[in-house]
């Protein structure tokens, strides 16, 4: 049951993050920040489409993806169609690999460790969903400052 209601979670809030991206009135505001922040908004939502390919892509649904976390800090100018195309993308990937999910699947242990310990899959992906928000917020924010 956790894992379907996960499901609906990680769409709801990725949703979301593709929802600020398109609030941007001038796409090269993704690519700014203001004041002491050190991540633009496209930086984050590039973190977010990494780590989340990697963390349940690679490690959950064995997709195979590489990831490459120091770039997801360093690209600049990715296009708003490419960052929203890829967040999709992660929706579907999630939305599918939590389908095949059951209550055994979701206490097995995390294949990785997490946290700098052996953690269930359920763990993980209730941290997962956290950070997206954490992130979520501060794309918000971003937005709300440089507009």
């Amino acid at each position: 049951m956790l894992h379907h209601i996960l499901a609906g979670f990680y769409e709801r809030d990725l949703r979301s993050v593709v929802q600020e991206l398109l609030l941007f009135k001038d796409e090269q505001n993704l690519w700014k920040t203001a004041g002491s922040v050190r991540n633009t908004s496209g930086n984050l939502a590039l973190h977010l489409i990494g780590g989340l390919n990697f963390l349940i892509g690679t490690q959950l649904a064995h997709t195979g993806y590489k990831r490459n976390r120091d770039q997801e800090f360093i690209r600049k100018d990715v296009p708003r169609e490419e960052l929203v195309k890829d967040l999709e993308a992660v929706i579907q990937l999630i939305t599918q690999t939590l389908k095949g999910f059951d209550s055994s699947r979701m206490e097995a242990d995390y294949p990785i460790p997490f946290d700098d310990a052996t953690r269930s899959n359920s763990y993980v992906l209730v941290q997962l969903l956290a950070h997206i928000n954490y992130h979520l917020g501060q794309i918000n924010y971003l937005r709300r400052i440089l507009e």
